[in-house]
C-alpha cells in the first residue's frame, strides 16, 4: 500500500504572460549553471581563473546538449525513425531526451578543445569540475518529473510516483503509482558529489581521479535505476542498453584509478629518495648506514647532516 506519493505536475509547461516555458529545458540551464558555479569556486580554489570556466562552459554546453542529443537518438532510433515515427522529433530537444554519456563526452570533447589551446590542464580542470557535474545532473533529472517520464515500474511499496493515465505504459494502465527513477538518481547524484569531494579531501585525488571516481559513482548508481525503469529502450542479451553502458564505464573507471594509484607509488619521489639511501655506500667517514628522514632526506648518523629534499643547493 502506498502510503505517501509524489504527485505528477499538471503541464509540462510554465506560462510567463505570453510566453509557454518548458520545464524540462529551464531545470537543464538551471543544472548548468549550478554545476558552472561549483565548477568556477573548486577551479579558484586550485588557484584557476574562475574566467576559465565560464569560457570552457560557452564551448562545452553546445558540445554536451548535442552530443546528449546524439546519444539519444542513436540508442532509441525507433522513436525517430521506426514505422510512423517523425523524424524532426529528433530536433525536439524540449521534449527530453538527453543521453548523459553522450552529453558528458561531448562536453570534455569541447573542454579538451579549449583547454589545449589554452595550455590548461585538462586531468586537472576535469577534477575540478566532476562534482558539480553530478550536482546539475540531480537538479536536471527533475525536469523529467514535469515530464512525466523516465519513471519505474509499478510499485506497491510505502513511496510511489502517481502517473497520469495518459502517460502511463500500455500494459500497465490500471496502474497509479510508480518508483519515481528519477528522484532515485537525483539523490544518488547528490550522495555521489558529496562521496568524491570527500574522497579527495581524504586521500588526495588528483591526475584524473576525482573525474574517474565521478564516473565510477555514478554509474554503480546508474546501473540498477535503469534496471527499474519501463521506458521504451534496446536490450542486449535481455538487458537494457544503457545497464551495459554503465557496466563498461564502472570497470573502465575503476581501471584508471587502480593504474593511476600504482603509478603514484611506483613514481613516488620519497621511495625514490629511500630507494636511492638504501644503495649508498659505507665509507670511513660515515661507516653507519644513512637513514632517510619522514620528508625524504638522508641523514648521516655520524655527522647529524642531511641530503636530500632537506638542504639542496
Amino acid at each position: 500500500m502506498v502510503l505517501a506519493y509524489l504527485p505528477s505536475p499538471p503541464s509540462p509547461y510554465l506560462s510567463v504572460g505570453p510566453l509557454m516555458l518548458h520545464w524540462y529545458g529551464l531545470m537543464v540551464i538551471l543544472g548548468v549553471i549550478v554545476a558552472v558555479l561549483i565548477g568556477q569556486r573548486r577551479w579558484a580554489a586550485g588557484g584557476g581563473a574562475k574566467t576559465a570556466v565560464t569560457d570552457m562552459a560557452i564551448i562545452a554546453v553546445p558540445f554536451g546538449l548535442v552530443g546528449g542529443r546524439l546519444y539519444h537518438v542513436i540508442t532509441s532510433w525507433q522513436l525517430y525513425f521506426g514505422p510512423g515515427a517523425r523524424p524532426v522529433e529528433a530536433l525536439y530537444i524540449w521534449q527530453g531526451g538527453l543521453g548523459i554519456w553522450g552529453a558528458v563526452a561531448g562536453g570534455a570533447l569541447g573542454v579538451w578543445i579549449v583547454a589545449r589551446r589554452r595550455g590548461i590542464d585538462f586531468a586537472a580542470f576535469a577534477d575540478a569540475m566532476a562534482p558539480g557535474l553530478l550536482v546539475g545532473q540531480a537538479i536536471g533529472r527533475i525536469g523529467c518529473w514535469f515530464n512525466q517520464e523516465l519513471y519505474g515500474r509499478p510499485t506497491s511499496l510505502p513511496w510511489g510516483l502517481a502517473i497520469d493515465p495518459s502517460h502511463r505504459p500500455p500494459d500497465s494502465v490500471d496502474q497509479p503509482y510508480y518508483h519515481p527513477t528519477f528522484a532515485y538518481e537525483a539523490l544518488w547524484n547528490l550522495a555521489a558529489a558529496g562521496l568524491i569531494v570527500w574522497a579527495q579531501r581524504r586521500f588526495g585525488l588528483n591526475r584524473g581521479r576525482v573525474f574517474a571516481l565521478y564516473v565510477a559513482s555514478y554509474t554503480a548508481g546508474r546501473a540498477w535505476i535503469e534496471m527499474l525503469r519501463v521506458d521504451p529502450a534496446n536490450h542486449i542479451l535481455g538487458v537494457r542498453l544503457n545497464v551495459w553502458t554503465s557496466v563498461v564505464l564502472f570497470l573502465a573507471a575503476l581501471a584508471y584509478l587502480l593504474l593511476r594509484h600504482t603509478a603514484n607509488i611506483t613514481t613516488n619521489p620519497g621511495q625514490a629518495v629511500m630507494a636511492a639511501a638504501a644503495t649508498l655506500p659505507a665509507t670511513s667517514a660515515h661507516p653507519n648506514p644513512p637513514e632517510v628522514s619522514a620528508r625524504g632526506a638522508v641523514r648521516h648518523p655520524a655527522t647529524n647532516s642531511t641530503q636530500g629534499k632537506d638542504d639542496q643547493r
